[in-house]
């Protein structure tokens, strides 16, 4: 299950190119390697004989998942290299932004839906959580006000910077539009087309190539909206095989973005066909209403 991504990238871009025959110490199964050469074919870092390309060469001088780094190299294109380094580092830290004390639980989720207006997504819900610190000049107090660990951004904060040095020496110029939300998402798919879910009348979703059985993560901002195709970070297998940390895209983006990938025929879903009812974006708006009121006591009995 391991992600040899980086370690062979970082391997190719030294010139050494013969994998598997390389003198490994613990060598990996062969299985996980030809995996991660794949992979790296598809994102576009390696040509067909297995040789590092220009794209490639560049996303190797970022020390995190290749996919990470496509989408920065990526966001370029689309001018949100601010937003994506934002996005990349605030996944950089884990799952240890938010925290959720039993007395306090209610305050809690409303200050972490706060973030999520719109259903924007995972991604742009986390960029949110860090340009609102940012805006406060860092403030503690606000972490604290927000339940959100001010340790973990201030670790984010020291990977944002050193992924801005690095922008620096591949020479990717900065550019920001944090209001363009279809090109931030455009510039993840561009890295996480890979990780690609389509969602299925019964209810849970499937993904797209080498498929399989997958459920939205309970903590997502999406998991009561179910939108009908998603691109996550990671799987983690629980109870059930779960996405976390998802956003909404469009399938005719993957062609776009991946046509060496995605054919029409990959995208092209029966969009007569029932599909299960999220919570619908309509109830999605007035608890969104709910949480602008933060929250007086009368009005939140309104709401209910």
């Amino acid at each position: 299950r391991t992600n040899l991504g980086n370690v062979v990238l970082m391997l190719k871009s030294l010139g050494i190119n013969d994998l598997m025959n390389f003198d490994f110490m613990d060598p990996p199964p062969a299985e996980t390697l030809l995996r991660a050469l794949e992979q790296l074919y598809a994102l576009g870092a390696l040509n067909d004989r297995g040789e590092l390309t220009k794209l490639g060469r560049r996303m190797a001088e970022f020390p995190m998942d290749p996919m990470l780094s496509k989408a920065v190299v990526a966001s370029e294109k689309y001018k949100v290299v601010d937003e994506m380094l934002t996005i990349c580092a605030m996944l950089g830290i884990g799952n240890a932004v938010y925290y959720r004390p039993k007395d306090k639980a209610v305050h809690a989720d409303n200050a972490k839906k706060t973030f999520h207006l719109g259903a924007v997504g995972d991604h742009i819900g986390l960029m949110n959580v860090y340009n609102t610190w940012r805006d406060t000049n860092f403030s503690t107090q606000w972490c604290y006000e927000n339940f959100v660990q001010v340790r973990s951004m201030k670790r984010a904060r020291d990977i944002r910077e050193q992924l801005e040095g690095l922008c620096d020496r591949v020479e990717i110029e900065q550019s920001s539009d944090p209001n363009n939300v279809d090109a931030i998402r455009k510039a993840l798919t561009a890295g996480f087309f890979y990780h690609t879910a389509k969602l299925q009348k019964q209810g849970h979703y499937r993904t797209v190539k080498n498929p399989q059985t997958v459920h939205i993560h309970p903590s997502s901002s999406l998991s009561q909206s179910l939108p009908r195709w998603v691109v996550y970070f990671e799987l983690v297998y629980t109870s059930k095989e779960y996405m976390r940390q998802i956003s909404e895209i469009k399938p005719e983006w993957l062609v776009e973005i991946a046509p060496h990938y995605y054919k029409m025929k990959d995208i092209e879903d029966g969009s007569s066909k029932k599909m299960p009812k999220g919570k619908g974006r309509s109830a999605i708006d007035a608890d969104e209403q709910f949480t602008r009121q933060l929250f007086p006591h009368d009005a939140a009995q309104k709401a209910t």
